[in-house]
């Protein structure tokens, strides 16, 4: 990846962005690249690795990347998501039958910027990408933490449906002991509510699996995506 990782223990989280890790024999402070809560991942004394950074105007040296749950890595970087989902645009791997003439990220659209926009002649499907770290009992869930930005996004998207556009969120699952994923009713009620509807209305919803070794990610595959009843999206 063309820098240097480091491992350690954390110890604490004082607030959103930062933990207090035990690296190289002392406690030092790292920046948490995560809003989200992650209480299932970032508990006292657990493995991590972090990244080191050089960039002497940084408050922080260190960025905790990722974290040992049930014996492998699991992503917390919220801005990788987005990489490997353009990685795997590229490639093929999401959209297999597809070809597009253009992929264009971060766009913006009225009052939402997308992650995605795909360009098809006359044809403009939006992409929005959402990363999962909760598991339960073999399940991904989002979100771990009620998201009014999200709600947002799925409904801006099922106006655009609405309007002859196409549109797509993909969840990416970062812990490859999930099977598919879940939206979290229980967390976020309003979010749920909102898939539900925006798929109802032609918006899809699909889901995708890596596997972090400690310093590379591998794609696994598809992996459905479930509403608590059972039914598939």
């Amino acid at each position: 990846m063309g820098f240097q990782w480091i491992e350690g223990e954390f110890l604490s989280r004082p607030n959103r962005f930062v933990a207090q890790v035990f690296v190289d024999g002392k406690q030092e402070g790292a920046h948490v690249p995560n809003t989200g809560r992650l209480q299932e991942l970032l508990l006292p004394g657990v493995p991590v690795r972090l990244r080191v950074h050089e960039d002497p105007g940084r408050k922080y040296r260190l960025s905790l990347r990722q974290v040992k749950y049930k014996g492998i890595w699991v992503s917390i970087d919220s801005q990788l998501p987005n990489r490997l989902v353009g990685q795997a645009l590229v490639k093929g791997l999401i959209f297999p039958e597809e070809e597009w003439d253009r992929i264009q990220p971060e766009v913006k659209e009225g009052e939402s910027r997308f992650d995605f926009a795909l360009h098809k002649e006359s044809l403009t499907r939006w992409i929005e990408v959402k990363g999962v770290t909760l598991e339960r009992d073999g399940w991904g869930y989002f979100p771990d933490a009620p998201t009014s930005r999200g709600t947002r996004h799925i409904k801006h998207l099922q106006s655009l449906v609405e309007a002859g556009h196409e549109a797509a969120v993909i969840f990416v699952i970062q812990n490859a002991w999930a099977e598919g994923i879940t939206p979290n009713e229980e967390k976020d009620p309003a979010f749920a509510q909102a898939v539900r509807e925006a798929a109802q209305a032609g918006v899809q919803f699909l889901a995708y699996c890596w596997r972090f070794n400690g310093q590379e990610e591998t794609f696994i595959g598809k992996r459905p995506v479930r509403f608590q009843n059972g039914q598939d999206l």
